[in-house]
């Protein structure tokens, strides 16, 4: 039996709840999974080591304000090559077999979602999540960048800041820091307080202290 993805005929909130009970499933072996995750990752997730030394050296501080926050201070998606984006650029690179039109859009392939463990055939189904959400970094320190540097911050192909993931998980962990917000796949938290560790130190954003100790008990579940 093969799990394919769930129709976008249905509601998103549907779709979801249908591909989450399809993955436990497929957890408990009880049937096969058709598409895996794809061999593509955010780029220099750090070791756990390294990770450790990174969040013992992040300042904590009280979280800041979100007052005067918009998204619009934060301009993506850009182009990145030819006629593609940002979005796109991470859609072909965390997808199999993507297949993109002249516009670089994408029109077939295949997106493991790894915080619900969710497959999806449909780039519609997909939303780019930035690991540290734009307004959780706006009361973390951007706030008294250039709007030129929070461009940055919001494209950065560089760094694991970016991820595809299911639009609908994106959607309800909106701007919740991990103290709050954890990916609903155990698994995965081990690798994404890593991304989001290393993003907060390169951009040296500062972090809350229940912020940290999620963080750390993340950080914990790391065998390397």
């Amino acid at each position: 039996m093969r799990i394919t993805q769930v129709s976008a005929r249905f509601p998103r909130v549907t779709r979801h709840a249908a591909a989450v009970v399809l993955a436990a499933l497929a957890g408990a072996g009880l049937v096969g999974v058709s598409a895996q995750p794809a061999s593509a990752t955010p780029p220099a997730i750090p070791s756990k080591a390294t990770a450790q030394s990174q969040l013992n050296a992040l300042t904590v501080a009280a979280q800041g304000s979100t007052a005067g926050y918009s998204r619009d201070l934060f301009p993506h998606w850009i182009t990145i090559s030819g006629s593609c984006n940002t979005r796109e650029q991470v859609l072909k690179r965390d997808g199999t077999s993507v297949v993109v039109d002249s516009s670089c859009a994408a029109t077939s392939g295949r997106w493991y979602s790894p915080y619900d463990g969710a497959t999806w055939t449909a780039a519609s189904d997909v939303d780019i999540d930035h690991v540290v959400p734009l307004a959780e970094a706006w009361r973390s320190g951007t706030n008294s960048w250039t709007t030129s540097r929070r461009q940055s911050f919001a494209n950065d192909l560089t760094r694991p800041q970016l991820i595809a993931v299911t639009d609908n998980v994106n959607q309800s962990k909106g701007d919740q820091d991990p103290s709050t917000w954890q990916p609903s796949l155990s698994s995965y938290r081990c690798t994404y307080s890593k991304m989001w560790i290393t993003v907060k130190y390169n951009w040296s954003l500062t972090l809350q202290s229940s912020e940290k100790g999620a963080l750390q008990s993340m950080l914990n579940t790391c065998s390397s």
